[in-house]
């Protein structure tokens, strides 16, 4: 990744001194894709239960709203308070996968608007055998670029519907 980021920069210096336009192109496209990987990285490092990895991905504060699953209002909420909450939320399910795609990003400078459609995948066996639980949406974030470093300021789901055993890690 580093000798990519060089090589970019490198063609980057090269192109303000021959095209400053071309130099523009180059920067937002390479800012799209550091954008694209912050959230990738996020739903990765969720499914892989890394929260260290999680909590990088935000900035010292983040707008979280998952109202639309939840109910209640947006908080403010730290990255530890976030990666707390989903570490006890997930630990008893023996695989979680998130699939995210359809991406549109819009970059204004230090700042970028995220929509992806998402889908979540919980999976534990049981007795039922009604193992799985899905949730099926899109998601909105807003990130910021903190030094070099993209974080994502503003978090929220946005529910299309849920399917499978919502009953899953309840004991019985």
């Amino acid at each position: 990744m580093k000798h990519l980021i060089i090589a970019a920069l490198f063609v980057i210096v090269s192109c303000q001194q021959a095209d400053p336009k071309l130099a523009l192109q180059i920067q937002r496209l390479t800012d799209q894709n550091a954008v694209m990987n912050v959230t990738n990285d996020l739903f990765i490092s969720t499914d892989n239960r890394d929260w260290d990895k999680v909590r990088i991905c935000f900035a010292d504060t983040v707008l979280f709203d998952m109202t639309s699953l939840a109910g209640g209002e947006p908080a403010r909420l730290t990255p530890r308070q976030i990666t707390d909450a989903w570490d006890a939320g997930l630990k008893e399910l023996k695989a979680i996968h998130h699939q995210v795609g359809n991406y549109k990003i819009s970059m204004n400078g230090g700042e970028a608007d995220v929509f992806c459609y998402g889908i979540a995948s919980h999976y534990l066996p049981n007795s039922t055998n009604q193992n799985t639980r899905t949730f099926v949406g899109s998601y909105n974030f807003h990130l910021r670029k903190i030094g070099e470093t993209w974080r994502i300021d503003q978090f929220k789901f946005n529910l299309k519907y849920m399917d499978g055993n919502m009953n899953l890690t309840d004991k019985k």
